[in-house]
């Protein structure tokens, strides 16, 4: 039982080691507005990997063989790539704008700058629309998650504890890390995080709408 347990916390950890867009996000977040809101996004993005370890049990692959499913990803995953590129720019622009806050400023714009709800669903978001996720569950940890248990109900239980537990643990580890860079190191890094992040989700917005253009047109 323990063994299946930490499969699954190891390939969720496996799968959290990328840097993809959501580990982007929460670094921002972290270094924008402090760990708990960092945290609340990396949260969030664990139910949405749960969602598709969940999908992985039932056949992960044939879902995705099917058109529309296919159309819904393309199409959704673009535009939500689309407007975290823009909200990340902008976010950039508004810090080059602003003269460097002491901390104790910081810490008062962050704690009225987001709300809980808004993150969660931002990183559940992201984690749905992952382009790096989607590739690692389809290719990747679909066939590994559908080969890691007996099939029983129980074993398939256990194992999805532990891939989340892993994923809230990698989330954990992430905020607090980028919360207390955001204290060290202040607002030039957050300038310089905000405008690493539009670019590096402008890029996978241009590559999921390019493969989805090649695929399904």
């Amino acid at each position: 039982m323990f063994a299946v347990v930490l499969k699954g916390f190891l390939l969720s950890l496996s799968l959290c080691l990328d840097l993809g867009m959501v580990n982007t996000a929460l670094i921002n977040t972290g270094l924008r507005a402090g760990t708990r809101p960092a945290f609340l996004v990396g949260l969030g993005s664990c139910f949405g990997d749960l969602f598709y370890a969940v999908l992985s049990l039932c056949g992960l692959a044939l879902l995705f063989s099917y058109t529309p499913v296919r159309w819904i990803l393309w199409l959704g995953g673009g535009a939500v790539l689309l407007w975290l590129t823009w909200r990340m720019g902008l976010a950039a622009w508004r810090s080059s704008r602003q003269p460097a806050a002491s901390a104790e400023q910081a810490a008062v714009a962050a704690s009225v700058d987001w709300s809980a709800r808004a993150e969660l669903l931002r990183g559940l978001g992201m984690a749905l629309a992952s382009p790096t996720s989607l590739l690692w569950f389809a290719a990747v940890g679909g066939a590994i998650i559908a080969h890691s248990t007996d099939g029983s109900t129980g074993m398939n239980g256990l194992f999805l504890v532990g891939f989340f537990v892993g994923g809230l643990a990698w989330s954990s580890f992430l905020a607090v890390l980028a919360g207390r860079g955001r204290q060290l190191l202040g607002h030039k890094l957050v300038l310089y995080c905000n405008a690493g992040s539009a670019l590096l989700f402008g890029y996978f917005a241009v590559s999921v709408i390019a493969d989805g253009y090649r695929t399904l047109l």
